[in-house]
């Protein structure tokens, strides 16, 4: 923040605003809308011949990690950023799609392909049971219900010994085979998981362009005018809960052959807030947002690597910061509820001037 020569105030969010009404910031976003299919395209093609410019499996590791986060913040943005339900528990949902998907293909011996929808149904199911009993629960007691959800799937992977093999995880888990080419490495993970990536965020987007999704958002904005106004409010809160842990769980579906282990110590509280931060850093309510969120934080957790469990720290001061100057994330709109909500909050409690944008 610093001080014009007026003796008015100005903030970086409004300093933001100021560029994006610029000629050159307009002239971009008008570029950006006439061509996107082509630049998504182009974008699509140079990450499909990305892995035959590098052979280090550590590089296409991060980025099979980026790709995941992106599945799993974008499914807790469809729960939190356009239904405006405030849900900590996605990390149980991708506990449960990981050991279903375990379980079914050690135990069942049943194929990846088969089991993968079935995964993702399965926590669509329970994000339905967990929803049901909060349909009229917001804010904080919502999110203390699912994270207490989260830490109890977490609680019956680590002791039903049975079932999830206990403190000794399921081990062994068999890879996915297509057309019967058996995918093994890292550069054949990374196809898999970049074309979920791309279904997940086609199948998104269109629903939210959709009566749904606009039911979400109207929901969000203003619970009681979307009920007045013949919205089914808990029906679709309850179907957001369930599209939202559909995608968690597919992550999960896909993450168990990657790594070929899992116990409970993958699926902790940490992990979820690991997965809000990227959500909050990338930005509400957007497309975008999660994954410029998921290729921040990780690679901010690569780069901090050295400073071991401290590096949580940086996440927390970096959402701080990102509280105070741009509360809609580095992807959100400036014109967004959560900027305007924030900036409202900011001129009432400061007693200074500012410059109008």
């Amino acid at each position: 923040m610093k001080r014009t020569s007026d003796s008015k105030w100005v903030t970086p969010a409004m300093l933001i605003a100021s560029y994006k009404k610029s000629p050159q910031a307009q002239a971009i976003e008008r570029f950006y809308h006439k061509h996107r299919t082509v630049l998504m395209l182009i974008l699509i093609a140079f990450l499909c011949i990305f892995p035959f410019f590098t052979n280090k499996s550590y590089v296409l590791g991060v980025i099979c990690r980026i790709f995941l986060y992106s599945i799993l913040a974008g499914a807790l943005n469809t729960i939190n950023g356009y239904s405006g339900q405030f849900c900590l528990g996605i990390a149980g949902f991708f506990c449960v799609g990981a050991y279903s998907e375990a379980i079914l293909a050690t135990a069942a011996k049943m194929n990846f392909w088969v089991i993968l929808p079935i995964a993702g149904l399965l926590t669509a199911a329970i994000g339905l049971l967990v929803a049901l009993p909060t349909l009229k629960m917001q804010g904080i007691y919502l999110a203390i219900v699912t994270l207490g959800f989260s830490e109890i799937a977490r609680l019956i992977a680590l002791n039903w010994t049975s079932l999830t093999g206990g403190p000794m995880g399921i081990k062994g888990i068999p890879v996915p085979v297509i057309f019967g080419f058996a995918i093994r490495s890292t550069r054949h993970f990374y196809y898999l998981y970049l074309a979920v990536a791309i279904l997940f965020l086609v199948v998104t987007s269109r629903v939210i362009r959709s009566r749904i999704g606009r039911a979400w958002m109207s929901i969000r904005e203003d619970q009681l005018a979307a009920k007045s106004l013949g919205v089914y409010t808990s029906r679709y809160k309850a179907l957001n809960f369930m599209y939202g842990a559909f995608w968690a769980g597919i992550a999960g579906a896909i993450y168990a052959p990657y790594v070929r282990f899992i116990d409970s110590t993958y699926f902790t509280l940490d992990e979820g807030w690991n997965i809000l931060s990227m959500m909050i850093i990338g930005g509400q309510g957007t497309l975008v947002g999660p994954i410029v969120g998921s290729v921040i934080v990780n690679y901010l957790t690569e780069l901090l690597r050295p400073i071991g469990q401290w590096r949580l720290v940086a996440y927390a001061l970096l959402i701080i910061v990102m509280m105070w100057w741009r509360p809609q994330g580095l992807a959100g709109a400036s014109n967004s509820i959560v900027a305007v909500k924030g900036d409202t909050k900011l001129r009432k409690n400061s007693p200074r001037k500012e410059v109008q944008a």
